[in-house]
């Protein structure tokens, strides 16, 4: 039987994308940003996180996927959807959900940096900071998470519960995930 405890209130979520937007609001002062959101987790932080920023924003969208053998990432990255306009001369900040590893992000931000930027951030609403295989410059952080299988605010466990209005982790048979 599937429990979700709630580790990250709907308040708190709130009360922190307002404290991040409000920062980018300060950061980029006098600018014009363009907000890329990783599908699709990314999302629901996104469509937030914009709402709380005092600038001219736009906003696009990537999906990738990273393969290679078994079940861990080579870091590789194969781009499913990539970008409708370019980022040339751009203030870009990527927006994603959560990042873990690292390694797809990596190379994300690496093939972002090629096609120059004027600058180029990264948002994320969570960190697993234990699980970092490759370093990867985080400038704004909703929370760090302890590394246990996490969902809601766009993440999915198998396409479900990203629609739940807080961070909650998964426990199955009183098991918690990780």
């Amino acid at each position: 039987m599937e429990r979700i405890e709630v580790m990250i209130s709907e308040e708190e979520v709130d009360k922190r994308i307002r404290e991040i937007g409000e920062q980018i609001t300060k950061d980029y002062a006098g600018k014009e940003i363009l907000l890329i959101c990783i599908l699709r987790g990314g999302s629901f932080f996104m469509c937030e996180l914009a709402k709380r920023i005092n600038l001219d924003v736009k906003i696009d969208f990537m999906s990738c996927s990273s393969y290679g053998k078994g079940t861990e990432s080579s870091g590789h990255i194969k781009i499913i959807k990539d970008l409708e306009e370019g980022i040339e001369g751009k203030n870009v900040i990527v927006v994603e959900d959560i990042i873990d590893s690292g390694r797809t992000l990596s190379h994300l931000m690496d093939l972002l940096k090629s096609r120059q930027p004027e600058s180029l951030a990264l948002c994320t609403l969570l960190d697993k900071p234990e699980r970092r295989v490759v370093e990867v410059p985080v400038d704004y952080i909703g929370f760090q998470v302890p590394d246990y299988f996490v969902v809601g605010y766009g993440l999915d466990y198998d396409q479900r519960y990203r629609n739940l209005p807080y961070i909650g982790r998964v426990h199955i048979d009183d098991e918690v995930l990780k």
